[in-house]
């Protein structure tokens, strides 16, 4: 029976993780999606169907959510890699189709203020972009699964993989 006893406790895992995403997603008024959002739900990964969860919210006319244009070049490294252009297709119908997220391009403003957060919080460039982003864009959350955004003191973090994990 542990068996049953681990797909009870993954089932109460998961919905806590529905309701602290809820939460979160109820709690700011702008969020930011970083890459691995997109990712896992083009990939339909099975670890992260709280994805759904994101990507059902943006159809809704309260959800207000941006991502930077360094986004859809993060997502298509892989399938152009692969001379995946049906992949690189997926990517770009998801990345396009939902009327509440905005697309932000890097501005010599968001440059420059993704460079201030890099040199502060030691993040990745394309993370600190992201992160630049979402504060020029006046979001307060950032959902991603790379705990060095929290490292940035003006956003919210939610990260993916802490919805997994069970509560102590």
């Amino acid at each position: 029976m542990p068996r049953q006893f681990d797909s009870c406790a993954l089932n109460e895992r998961r919905n806590k993780g529905d309701r602290t995403l809820s939460r979160f997603l109820a709690r700011h008024r702008k969020i930011a999606l970083d890459t691995s959002v997109f990712i896992f739900q083009i990939e339909e990964n099975p670890a992260y169907v709280l994805t759904h969860q994101v990507f059902d919210w943006l159809t809704t006319p309260k959800a207000r959510a941006i991502t930077s244009t360094i986004t859809m070049l993060e997502v298509s490294v892989h399938p152009y890699r692969e001379d995946d252009k049906e992949g690189v297709d997926k990517f770009y119908a998801l990345l396009s189709t939902y009327p509440h997220l905005e697309w932000v391009t890097t501005t010599l403003e968001i440059a420059d203020r993704a460079a201030k957060i890099r040199a502060e919080c030691n993040l990745k460039t394309p993370d600190a972009v992201q992160a630049a982003t979402a504060l020029a864009s006046k979001a307060t959350g950032i959902i991603s699964n790379d705990p060095a955004f929290k490292r940035v003191s003006d956003l919210e973090v939610l990260i993916l993989d802490d919805l997994q994990k069970p509560q102590s």
